[in-house]
């Protein structure tokens, strides 16, 4: 029983690096940012997305939830080449590394500014 807790735990110490890892990389100052914002606001006003502080949020949200996506497509790949039916702890670090590689660019250019 607590091999089990243990396990629980440790996959839920995993999943808050990752998501604060894609929660980092979809922040304002991401390497991402710009050029995602840029597209966002050519097709927001077909969502009727008017407001630019909207836009704004809902670019951070996007970056984020691709990040996972993409991060996720590695582990997936290991868990389906394994026949695997649930995740353990090995393809959740898979996950991670994927998404710390697509976050390496945001964290090259906040360590480049000084902070």
């Amino acid at each position: 029983m607590t091999d089990e807790r243990e396990d629980i735990l440790r996959k839920d110490g995993i999943f808050i690096g990752i998501a604060g890892m894609s929660v980092l990389n979809g922040m304002h100052f991401s390497a991402y940012f710009d050029p995602v914002f840029i597209l966002m606001r050519q097709f927001a006003p077909g969502f009727f997305i008017t407001s630019p502080l909207l836009i704004f949020y809902f670019t951070s949200l996007f970056i984020s939830a691709i990040t996972l996506a993409i991060g996720g497509i590695p582990a997936s790949i290991y868990e389906r080449s394994k026949g695997m039916q649930e995740s353990n702890a090995t393809s959740l670090w898979i996950w991670f590394a994927g998404i710390a590689v697509l976050t390496l660019p945001t964290l090259m250019s906040m360590t480049a500014r000084g902070g």
